[in-house]
């Protein structure tokens, strides 16, 4: 399968016409389909398609890892630019999601809302594990055996009228089987990146993780680039990603570049950095 990141924080080190913003948009073709797997935080995701010969109005399927704004805010400009593709994503949380920047202020992070009104005959929630394509499947109620990342701690949502904790049950994984390989697409990892394999994983007893692909939250607040846990925990993920195990790992948006580093320390030539117009084959 052939994947290209149309959205990413990073700009693109070789073309500077790319748009890069903080979210995360890729495309993925697979056995004669193609897929959408977020939308970036606006319609740049649809510009930057263009330059890179990928036609969003041919798109199959898209699918929304989950209900913020980096990863759904160009929906409606996927809407209006494709015709035909059903967004597959999960349960709504429930109420407005936010994220705190600082002790007495708040920010809205949640998807335009009216967009789930205005084009419901386009979206497919999903509640239990669904294919959506021949090899292709999403999974809602992420396994919860390893720890989240530290960094959810200042995601919230609001319901009625109270601020709490997101659960993040609005998080969904998606995975691609292919010659008897998994490759898993994780959008920001709230979950946290092992349980999301780990749901996966469990799902195709026996068959090998070839590559993980998306963020995996290690920053404290966006878009500040500060990790949320230690350098030890960091390193501990990476080694336990390395022993899960999970062949290669393609990451960013919401990774960081200061934990990237750390990552990379560890995993070495097992891991790679996301950028803007990226474009490789798993």
């Amino acid at each position: 399968m052939k994947v290209t990141a149309l959205i990413e924080n990073r700009p693109s080190k070789t073309d500077l016409r790319l748009v890069a913003e903080w979210g995360l948009s890729l495309h993925i073709a697979f056995n004669g389909h193609e897929i959408l797997f977020d939308t970036g935080a606006s319609g740049a995701f649809i510009k930057n398609a263009e330059h890179l010969s990928v036609n969003v109005a041919s798109i199959d399927t898209a699918v929304l890892s989950h209900h913020h704004f980096d990863h759904g805010g160009g929906l409606r400009h996927f809407f209006e630019a494709n015709a035909n593709a059903n967004v597959y994503l999960g349960e709504a949380p429930g109420g407005d999601c936010f994220i705190k920047l600082l002790p007495f202020m708040k920010k809205h992070i949640g998807l335009e809302r009216t967009i789930m009104t205005d084009y419901s005959e386009r979206f497919r929630t999903v509640a239990k594990p669904t294919q959506i394509l021949p090899d292709v499947f999403v999974f809602p109620r992420i396994s919860a055996a390893y720890p989240r990342p530290a960094g959810n701690k200042s995601l919230l949502v609001r319901r009625d009228g109270k601020l709490m904790p997101d659960n993040f049950a609005h998080e969904i994984v998606m995975a691609i089987k292919e010659n008897n390989e998994l490759v898993i697409f994780t959008g920001c990892s709230h979950s946290g990146v092992l349980n999301m394999a780990d749901t996966v994983a469990g799902a195709f007893e026996g068959m090998p993780v070839k590559a993980v692909i998306g963020g995996f939250h290690l920053v404290a607040s966006p878009p500040f680039n500060l990790m949320a846990g230690s350098r030890r925990e960091v390193e501990d993920l990476a080694r336990q990603v390395l022993d899960y195990p999970i062949g290669r790992t393609y990451t960013g948006h919401c990774t960081g570049t200061k934990a990237f580093a750390v990552l990379k320390a560890v995993m070495g030539e097992r891991i790679t950095d996301l950028q803007t117009g990226s474009c490789f084959e798993v």
